[in-house]
């Protein structure tokens, strides 16, 4: 155990702590997770665990409610999940998960963090290898006695608990992200964040001087609200 999973997460927290950001990527998240199942909470885990995201964010109550209204309205059909995979400077490896509705748009953007950033675009596919697919999420520790919470999840997949500071941090594969909700769900545990995540599974070490170019083009991408996520393969 002891996978070095946010080491960027003070870094990310800060960026994204200007409310214009996280908002309108929050809100794609409810949408598409409205529209690909009910728009009743009740009955939609995943859209439930968005809706848990973006309160955990302090998103408002009408933005959440406008959000999962878009599903079933005009624009819900034009929100659509695109991926791009490139390289920063030193080689660093990123993949970009984003949610547009104007994919030339998007493409644009992000071509041209890239270029003006020292990276560049590969082929999508180039990097699926590189990273391995999880579905994670964040409970508060408590007074959680973490190997019994261990055998409880392991039958709804979970495949490593890791602790840090206040937090337990769940991780399973990708396919199992809905069964582990359920069981966290059925034993009343509160979830602070849940999401799927791409963990690199060959990290590489950077200097702090590389870092700060590398970390540039990170920023940047993290910046354009159709970016819902920025994955590297730095350690």
């Amino acid at each position: 155990m002891g996978r070095a999973f946010e080491y960027r997460k003070a870094a990310k927290e800060k960026r994204w702590g200007n409310m214009s950001r996280i908002f309108p990527k929050l809100a794609k998240s409810i949408t598409m997770a409205a529209k690909a199942g009910s728009s009743d909470p009740d009955m939609n885990p995943q859209l439930r665990l968005a809706i848990s995201n973006a309160k955990n964010q302090n998103m408002p109550k009408d933005n959440i409610e406008a959000a999962i209204k878009r599903a079933s309205g005009k624009d819900a059909a034009d929100i659509s999940e695109v991926n791009f995979e490139g390289k920063a400077a030193y080689g660093a490896l990123i993949f970009v998960e984003c949610a547009t509705d104007n994919n030339t748009r998007t493409v644009a953007n992000v071509r041209s963090y890239f270029n003006k950033l020292g990276g560049e675009l590969l082929k999508n596919g180039s990097l699926e290898f590189m990273f391995d697919r999880k579905a994670l999420f964040l409970i508060e520790k408590g007074d959680i006695d973490c190997e019994e919470l261990e055998l409880e999840l392991i039958d709804a997949g979970l495949e490593e608990l890791v602790e840090h500071e206040d937090d337990l941090y769940l991780y399973g594969d990708y396919t199992s992200f809905g069964t582990l909700a359920q069981a966290l769900e059925s034993m009343g545990i509160d979830v602070k964040k849940a999401s799927l995540q791409r963990i690199p599974n060959n990290p590489q070490p950077f200097s702090e001087e590389q870092m700060v170019e590398v970390e540039k083009l990170i920023d940047r991408l993290e910046e354009d609200d159709d970016v819902q996520a920025v994955y590297t393969n730095i350690e």
